[in-house]
């Protein structure tokens, strides 16, 4: 249900929130008040052009956008997506599309991710897809400050029973939102967390990502607490990342798996995964767009910091699971994306890099069975492997000079997308971490 009859609404709900995400990856959105919401059901409501130009730093333009005060976009709302929001009370969320002139405006993430969703159905798949989600809760100190909610360890029992009252909200809300939560565990960082999801169509994936963001900072901060998922907090401490899990799916069948193929994948697995790998180095400006991700991508800190692949290997940059059948991998796992990136352009790149790969017939290399950071340079340049770009202004480089991916994404948000991030890696590029982690704590 979209732009054409007004959806039915709890007696408590007093405002409808229709969100979108910019190309900073900042969750917005406008509230609109249930007595005013058959005014807005079809055409939305208006929000500037402009909305897609400001990075993480301020409200601002970004120039070299192509955007400026000039330009109304309707931001509508995607009722198929409303829920009532258990951590805001008197308040519900809707998905927005951003249209103009009632098309999908070129800029509009949600729908660049529909328009990959379509190719890939056009070349005869589903894609499935899901984010799983590290997230540090911290607590206020005196000084204005803030601390780890505990210090415990990787999968720590104790670390269940000290979060369970925040973490058990934040399932009890999701599952509200019929966000289906799969896992959960402690992770390595002082007061870090992981909870994943099930796969599930691309788009709604996506959704999903936007929800679970929002409802971990709504549930913490009823709890006292702050919730970050900033790719680097702290220095020497695990960082957060938000690996993204896809497959393929003709007629209802999972085209993956084959248990005779190059780590269970099957020839169509093997040419999807070889074009993710081939692009990866343009990849990261969009699956790990901070300047704060590259803090984050170090070797030995099983974040995927080199472009290589291997079955259960959590050093590379992709992981193909071995399955507990045996029957093949059904999926694979691109452990470089953190949560700065915006879902929908990063879910969708990665898709368009997977669909090259098969249109080229791409060869996936033999997988890497060894930490490659335990290799020499030698040994890694004799395999193919290297690391990925050192930091932002490198992903950008290289993402600008990709063709594949600024086709995909079209020049208009193409450019849009490479204008903002360019501006935070010019901001940013001689910050501490201490100065990242002060300014983009509270956005992501």
């Amino acid at each position: 249900m979209k732009g054409d009859s007004l959806p039915t609404l709890d007696d408590d709900v007093r405002f409808v929130r229709v969100v979108w995400t910019d190309n900073a990856n900042i969750i917005r959105g406008k509230a609109i008040h249930r007595n005013g919401l058959a005014k807005y059901v079809t055409h939305g409501v208006g929000i500037t052009a402009a909305s897609q130009a400001m990075p993480a730093m301020y409200d601002a333009v970004i120039p070299e956008t192509g955007l400026g005060p000039i330009g109304e976009i309707r931001l509508v709302p995607d009722f198929a997506t409303l829920t009532t929001l258990p951590y805001a009370p008197g308040h519900a969320r809707a998905m927005g599309d951003l249209l103009l002139d009632g098309e999908p405006w070129p800029l509009c993430p949600r729908s660049f991710l529909k328009r990959i969703a379509a190719d890939a159905a056009q070349a005869g798949f589903e894609v499935k897809a899901g984010f799983e989600n590290e997230f540090f809760l911290l607590q206020p100190t005196a000084d204005g400050g803030f601390a780890p909610a505990d210090e415990t360890l990787f999968a720590a029992t104790l670390a269940m029973d000290l979060a369970r009252p925040v973490i058990d909200d934040i399932v009890d809300s999701l599952l509200a939102q019929k966000v289906p939560i799969e896992l959960y565990y402690p992770e390595s960082g002082p007061g870090q967390h992981e909870l994943s999801a099930v796969c599930t169509t691309l788009t709604q994936a996506a959704d999903w990502q936007v929800v679970f963001r929002e409802t971990v900072h709504g549930c913490a901060a009823r709890h006292g607490l702050k919730a970050s998922f900033l790719p680097k907090v702290f220095a020497e401490k695990a960082g957060c990342g938000c690996h993204l899990h896809l497959s393929l799916w003709r007629d209802g069948e999972n085209v993956f798996p084959d248990p005779g193929g190059p780590g269970g994948l099957s020839d169509i697995a093997c040419s999807f995964v070889a074009g993710v790998l081939e692009h990866l180095p343009a990849l990261a400006a969009v699956v790990a767009p901070s300047p704060n991700s590259y803090r984050r991508l170090q070797p030995h800190f099983w974040s995927g910091a080199y472009r290589c692949w291997g079955l259960d290997n959590r050093e590379a940059a992709i992981r193909a699971p071995s399955s507990p059948s045996g029957d093949g991998s059904a999926h694979f796992e691109l452990k470089t994306v953190d949560a700065t990136a915006n879902p929908y352009l990063a879910a969708g790149c990665v898709v368009a890099a997977g669909l090259d790969g098969i249109q080229r017939k791409l060869k996936l290399p033999p997988p890497v069975q060894v930490d490659p950071g335990s290799l020499s340079d030698v040994e890694r340049a004799s395999r193919n492997i290297e690391t990925l770009p050192a930091n932002l202004s490198e992903a950008i480089e290289r993402l600008a000079s990709d063709k594949v991916l600024v086709d995909a994404l079209g020049p208009d948000l193409a450019k849009a997308f490479l204008a903002v991030r360019q501006a935070e890696w010019d901001a940013m590029k001689g910050y501490q971490l201490e100065d990242e982690v002060r300014l983009l704590l509270e956005r992501y």
